[in-house]
């Protein structure tokens, strides 16, 4: 779990400082988002590397798949540093230290509670499909009152797959793991929290952060 907490912090550490670099050079934001392609490109490319971690990580070697997340974290980083140009600098501190310690308390609650925690897995996954569709709909529709209530639903979705995914986590963990097998679980691990971590964030943003 150390290893999978080291490689999450370092992964939201380079999200982070790609994300204000992007933001800071007026000359590389403009460059990516009035490129179309760019655009595009910076949008899929962290999901095209979240699929291939998720269904090649038992043919890889443990060093393709570190690379693989570094890139997923730049890539992200990328993608997120349109969140300093919509809201304030001081709103994203703020929530970014509120989600840090939510997260923090929900994944402390998944690694030591005894409850089992297995059942939340479909009501959580129903709910974030749910999020995606009502996302997608009010795409077009543009709609205030849907966006809160999309917000409000992810954060308990997201606050609620914290401790599921840390519970889950701590029990895919096995002594016998070494090498090349607890690196990728660390990574991959790693990965699925940092998601946690990231989603929280931006939900809480859209109903705390200050726009500019």
């Amino acid at each position: 779990m150390l290893g999978v907490y080291n490689y999450m912090a370092a992964g939201l550490a380079v999200s982070g400082i790609i994300a204000y670099f992007v933001s800071a050079s007026p000359a590389i934001f403009t460059t990516i988002y009035t490129n179309t392609a760019l655009t595009w490109f910076v949008m899929l490319a962290p999901l095209a590397f979240i699929l291939a971690l998720t269904f090649g990580i038992q043919k890889m070697k443990a060093s393709t798949v570190q690379a693989l997340y570094w890139a997923f974290a730049i890539t992200m980083g990328i993608s997120l540093s349109s969140i300093f140009v919509v809201y304030t600098s001081a709103s994203i501190a703020r929530v970014f230290f509120i989600t840090a310690a939510t997260f923090g308390a929900m994944s402390l609650y998944g690694y030591t509670t005894k409850k089992d925690l297995t059942g939340w897995g479909s009501f959580l996954f129903m709910g974030l499909i749910g999020i995606i569709i009502a996302s997608v709909v009010n795409f077009f529709m543009a709609s205030a009152a849907l966006d809160f209530a999309i917000s409000v639903i992810g954060v308990l979705v997201f606050v609620g797959l914290t401790a599921y995914d840390t519970q889950k986590i701590r029990n895919e963990y096995s002594e016998l793991d070494s090498g090349e097998v607890a690196t990728k679980k660390s990574v991959f691990g790693a990965l699925r929290l940092y998601l946690d971590f990231i989603n929280l964030m931006l939900m809480l943003l859209r109903l705390f952060g200050s726009r500019r």
